[in-house]
């Protein structure tokens, strides 16, 4: 199980810009690097990856002391903020009102492309079914078992 870490920056300069009314949700959780089984932690490369969404955001400059210049050019090809499904959204206060006021950031963001699976859906469920009812025989069979050595112990 994991546990979600939400982190709220606060900035007091948009209040009357063009962001007023806006906010950027980031979902980073694809985003680390798998330390123990149970901890997880970003590489210097993924935090300024990060940072450069925020920075893109804000019409700022991104910064490339890290080496995240690759990671932001495939989602950002022109290096200029952009929604991406699975990574990040602006939310105007009228969509987040929709949702409840929830600020969870999957709300928002959705769900990214995902690699394929490299199987076939349809024959693997055939594959399963096949296996089910293989072993549900098998079952009927134990169970007769079972009931003629429970009758020959009751003679």
């Amino acid at each position: 199980m994991t546990l979600p870490c939400t982190l709220w920056f606060l900035d007091k300069g948009k209040r009357k810009g063009k962001r007023r009314d806006k906010v950027l949700f980031l979902d980073a959780r694809p985003y680390f690097k798998q330390v123990t089984r149970a901890i997880r932690e970003f590489t210097p490369e993924q935090m300024e990856f990060l940072a450069n969404i925020v920075r893109l955001y804000r019409g700022e400059k991104p910064e490339f002391d890290a080496d995240s210049k690759k990671m932001l050019k495939e989602r950002f090809a022109k290096l200029a903020y952009a929604n991406v499904a699975g990574l990040c959204k602006v939310a105007t206060l009228d969509e987040i009102e929709a949702q409840g006021w929830s600020l969870n950031p999957g709300r928002y963001v959705g769900v990214g492309e995902r690699a394929g699976d490299g199987f076939d859906f349809a024959e693997r469920l055939e594959e399963l079914n096949e296996e089910l009812e293989t072993l549900s025989d098998e079952a009927v069979q134990l169970q007769e078992k079972i009931a003629d050595s429970v009758r020959t112990v009751l003679r």
